[in-house]
Formats: structure tokens, sequence, C-alpha cells
């Protein structure tokens, strides 16, 4: 079997890889495509996939052991070898690369540049051909709010094609002309010189040149109304204020001269979230949303280095700003940089925002990263489709006779072995129920094996009442058998589940576990993990129970390790419970408090040097938790 061999038998012989930069790719017994990557030196880099098989990362493994050869293609540069690799990954979609998949269709400004009289629309269609696009924006009021205000300073044509061609045909102005919200030739006011010198202004200052007609629209209002024409001075004002109400619509992040695009990225094994920031003028302009889903594990760099390929491989050069900002700088970085001018016609700088204004808006795109990583995991698990699919996928892959409605998951979580606590939550149907989470306190233990047969002993014993026996309706809800138990952990816990399952004479209950790092599926008896696929529905829902049980487990031991604390601070004399959870609000944590100088300590209004004095000294003669 290939897990048990060295290595595959399709290896290249001992230097049949040449060292020079290429493309290359991994392909199925029927040819399919399955990977495609680039490297500066090829022999170095497919070294790596060829390595002893238990050695490599288990999704790794599994790419490489359903590849049935491995091809490559050598180029004459390292950016030569980028930009083949773009192509092949547009043309193939390997499996194992990183899959995208935008939130939502965004809507867009767009002016039809191609148009003899180009018009403002907003549109969710980005192959308009000649068009110039702003945005994307949040919602579709939101665009519509921005042109109302842009055409009282621009006046541009926003009439329908046909309007147009209609009101040009009569000499009659079209309808939004005739109300004053179509600004085009077709009503009359301008010609179509004129009106392009118009949209022309209307394009260089949605892309970033709004100082410059501030200060003319000033200007000339003051002029107007030094010459007593305060009718002209009024709708130089109005003008005004419509551009400082567009521009407050997208407050200043950056210097008012940057044009720049900005990546908050948010990862877990399974998949990342992209929040990209569009800033021209030093202003946000737009904002868009990705999901990408990761079928085999790579760095942060890596991951980078593909968002880049992505979002600018298909751009056009105006697209293209000057500055990218990323979280973590791609190895390629310089190559990059290349491959980007050549398509932008000019020089373009990849950094890493580490520091000032730059690094806040990064802290910025990476928390709404972060959320709209947890929401897009909370929203698959909760739709019923895919819930429905989850529990057959986890069926199938755990060799169960039905779909495990109930499932039950523990965690063990500890402070370097003292304050130790398990927790059990519950799903059934694919949702939490969080009516039936129980926490566990464990007063001794040798390890994480043997608390976690501890707990599931507990557990375990419900199972044999009388459900008759008595009324209470908790003790009832705990003694429903589960269809499945899932541990965190991998190969050790589950054995020590698997024992505590025997011991209590239910192994007729399905169990497997969930190892963090690699995110296997562990059954028990068995010498290899289960490996599902990054996108499987099934590893979905392990990864919520186990990341749930996680969670409660560890809110639990910080309630208990409050309530320790607050007892410990109880025994100074003099220090009531308000003073207590002043300490604990000012400096935020039990590790800061004890970390504290009397000195510091006295800051807190109410606290003289006395009273600060004893509290030090009573929290140096105790123990801290470790």
């Amino acid at each position: 079997m290939a897990r048990t061999a060295p290595t595959v038998p399709y290896k290249p012989k001992p230097g049949e890889i040449p060292t020079n930069p290429g493309v290359y790719r991994f392909r199925d017994a029927d040819g399919r495509v399955l990977y495609v990557g680039k490297a500066k030196n090829l022999r170095a880099r497919l070294s790596n996939y060829f390595a002893p098989l238990r050695t490599l990362h288990e999704r790794t493994r599994r790419m490489v052991t359903t590849a049935a050869s491995v091809e490559w293609t050598v180029v004459a540069s390292d950016v030569d070898a980028l930009q083949l690799e773009y192509m092949w990954i547009q043309e193939f979609t390997p499996p194992f690369n990183v899959r995208y998949k935008d939130d939502k269709s965004y809507p867009f400004m767009a002016v039809t540049l191609a148009d003899e009289a180009p018009r403002v629309i907003v549109t969710r269609n980005r192959r308009i051909p000649g068009a110039k696009y702003f945005g994307p924006y949040p919602k579709v009021w939101a665009v519509h709010d921005t042109i109302d205000l842009m055409i009282k300073v621009f006046p541009i044509r926003t009439c329908s094609d046909a309007s147009y061609r209609k009101a040009m045909a009569t000499g009659r102005p079209c309808f939004p002309g005739q109300i004053g919200r179509c600004g085009g030739p077709c009503s009359m006011t301008v010609s179509i010189e004129e009106h392009r010198a118009i949209v022309d202004d209307f394009v260089a200052f949605m892309s970033g040149g709004d100082q410059r007609f501030t200060r003319d629209l000033t200007k000339r209002m003051r002029e107007a109304a030094a010459a007593m024409d305060y009718e002209a001075a009024a709708v130089y004002r109005d003008k005004l204020q419509a551009i400082e109400a567009v521009l407050n619509k997208s407050a200043l992040v950056l210097a008012s001269d940057t044009d720049a695009d900005l990546f908050g990225i948010a990862e877990d094994e399974l998949a990342a979230t992209v929040q990209h920031f569009v800033i021209r003028g030093g202003r946000v302009r737009g904002v868009r949303a990705s999901t990408i889903e990761k079928e085999i594990d790579i760095s942060g760099a890596e991951l980078v280095d593909q968002i880049l390929q992505r979002t600018y491989g298909g751009a056009a050069p105006a697209d293209i700003p000057r500055t990218v900002l990323v979280p973590d700088l791609p190895d390629d970085a310089a190559e990059l940089e290349t491959w980007l001018q050549e398509r932008r016609g000019r020089r373009v700088s990849i950094q890493v925002a580490q520091r000032g204004r730059k690094a806040e808006l990064m802290k910025t795109a990476n928390l709404n990263a972060q959320q709209a990583l947890i929401l897009h995991k909370t929203r698959r698990s909760s739709d019923y489709v895919a819930r429905t699919q989850a529990l057959t996928d986890l069926q199938e892959a755990l060799g169960l006779t039905e779909a495990p409605l109930r499932i039950e998951c523990f965690d063990v979580s500890h402070l370097s072995g003292t304050n130790v606590v398990a927790s059990m939550v519950v799903f059934e149907d694919g949702l939490p129920r969080k009516d039936q989470y129980r926490s566990f306190g464990i007063a001794e233990t040798t390890d994480d094996t043997d608390s976690l047969r501890q707990v599931l002993r507990r557990r375990l014993a419900y199972l044999d009442e009388d459900e008759d026996a008595g009324e209470d309706t908790r003790r009832r809800r705990f003694a429903y058998p589960p269809q499945l138990l899932v541990v965190d952990g991998g190969r050790p816990q589950v054995e020590a589940a698997a024992r505590a399952l025997a011991d209590a004479g239910h192994e007729e209950i399905a169990l497997c576990g969930i190892a963090k790092r690699l995110e296997e599926v562990w059954l028990p008896g068995e010498e290899y993990p289960v490996i599902l696929p990054r996108s499987s529905e099934a590893l979905y829902l392990l990864q919520r129970l186990r990341d749930e049980a996680h969670r409660f487990a560890i809110t639990h031991q910080r309630k208990r390790r409050r309530r320790d604390i607050t007892s410990v601070l109880s025994e100074v004399p003099g220090l009531g419970d308000v003073r207590i959870k002043a300490l604990l609000r000012h400096f935020g944590s039990v590790s800061a408090l004890r970390r504290a100088t009397p000195e510091e300590i006295t800051q807190l209004p109410g606290i003289g040097p006395a009273l600060a004095a004893a509290i030090h000294a009573h929290l140096a003669t105790e123990r801290p938790p470790r």
C-alpha cells in the first residue's frame, strides 16, 4: 500500500529533476491535474514531496499518494514561473490548490468610457467593455447615494442608452434630463466634447483627486462672492457640500496621496477569509470579501502569494495600485513586484504594514476577516442542506450504520497540570444544544488521557440509570445515548476513550478523535487516521464541535480561576467585593495584578499605601496558577 511505502512509485530518478526555476504539475491516473506549483529550484522543491511518506504532512501525503505522475516545465526566470503557474491554475482549476469563493456579488459604480457620451451606472457586471469601475460597495443604496451627490458636482449622463438615442434623434431631452437628473448631451445643455471633459473630471475625482476640485470650487465661490454674484456663489457652495458629503462617507485613513490595496487575512486549518480594502487618495473606496478553501497545508506567506495572483491576474492596469499592503511577505515578493509592474506599466511595491496608520488599518482588516471567518463557518454548519450532507459524509467516513444525529464532544483543559477541567458539548441534527452542555472538575489526574477516561466514565454511568426512577429532567436528558463520541486529540486520547467505553460496557457507541494541527480524524484501533477533504462538510462539523468544546472548557476554567482569586483577595483585611472587582477591572488580569508594585496599586482610587502593601504581600505569598 502507498501508506506503508517509503515513497511513491513515480518518484523521479536522482538527477532527473533540473535545478532551474519552473512549474510542476501532479496528475492522477486519469491525467487530471491535481496540483500546480512553482519553484525557484525544481529539484529542491520537488524533493520535499518525495521524502518518506511518514514524514509528510497528512494532507500533502494525501495529494502525493492520489497522484500517479509528476511533470515539470523549465522557464527562464522566476517571474516566468509565476506567470505560468497562474495561467495553469486558471486553466486546470486543480482540486488541491486553494479555491476562492467571493462571499457575494458586489455592486460597483461604473462609467462607460467606451460610449460616445459615457454614463454612470450601478452594476454587478465586471465585463462591460471600456468601463471604469469604482468600488465595490457594500450595498446598492450606497452606490446610488454616492451617484446622487456626485452628479450635483459633475452632471454627467445617467439615462439609458435607449433614452439617449431617442433624445438625440428627436431633439427632446430624456426624462431624467427634464427633471435635472441627467447632464449628458441628450439634455441639450452641453456638447459631446464638453460632456466628455466633465466625465474626465468625474473619473479623476473618484480615482482620488478630490483636493484639486475642492480647492478650485472654493476659489470660485470666493471670487463669485467678492463680485457679489451670490447666486453663482451659492451654486459653488452646494457643490462643495456635495463633495464633502461624498468624502465624509469614506474617511481619510492614510496620507491623501496614498493609492494602495490592503489585504487582511484570517485563517484556520481548513479555510481563510480575505478582506480587501481598496484605498485611493488615502480613502477606502471599496471593500471586497472572499473565502478560500485550503486542500493542503500552506503557510501564511504562500497564501498571500496565491491571493495576489488571483486578485491581479485578470485586473486592468488601472486597478493595480502603487502599493500592496499584506500581513506576511511572500518568499517571491520581488518576482511578484516585477510581475505586477509589467501588468501595471509602473512600479509596484509589496509591503508589510508594520507601524503607524497602515498597521492600524491592517488590524481593522484582520479583525473584519476574523469575524467573516466565524460567520462563514457558522452559516455553513447551520445550513440545513450542509448539515444533512455533513452527517451523511460523517456516517460514510467513519463506517457507521446510521447518521449520528446526537454527537457529544469532550475536551480537557488545564494550567500546566493544575485547575483541570473538562467540557462536554452536544450537537443534535448538526446544531448545538447548549442547554445540554456539561462541565466537569477533575480533582486528581496523571495526564490528559487519564482525565478524559475519568470524565467519560462519569458521563457514561448515566446511560445505565433507569429513566423512570427520577423526575429530574436534566438527569433524564443526560441519560440520552449519543450515536457518536468525539474527543479533542489524536490516537492516545482516542484509545483512552475506547477503554472508558469498554469499561462502561458501551462499545456500541461510535468514537473518533480530531487532532488540532493536522485536522486528522482518528478511529480506535487504527494505525493511520482518516483524512477528510478540506471542503468536506463532515470535517467542518467536527471542527466546530472541537472548537465549541474547547471554548466551553476554557470558559469554565476562567470562571473557576476568577472565583479562586476573588477568594484569595477577600482574605486581605479592608478589601471588600467592590474594591476586588475594581482591582481586577483596572489591571485586566490576575497575572498583571500579581506583577504590579505597591505604588502601581495605589493609583486605584480608594486604595492607600498600607492597603496596597498588604495586597502585594498577600499575592506574593500565594502560589499563582500554572
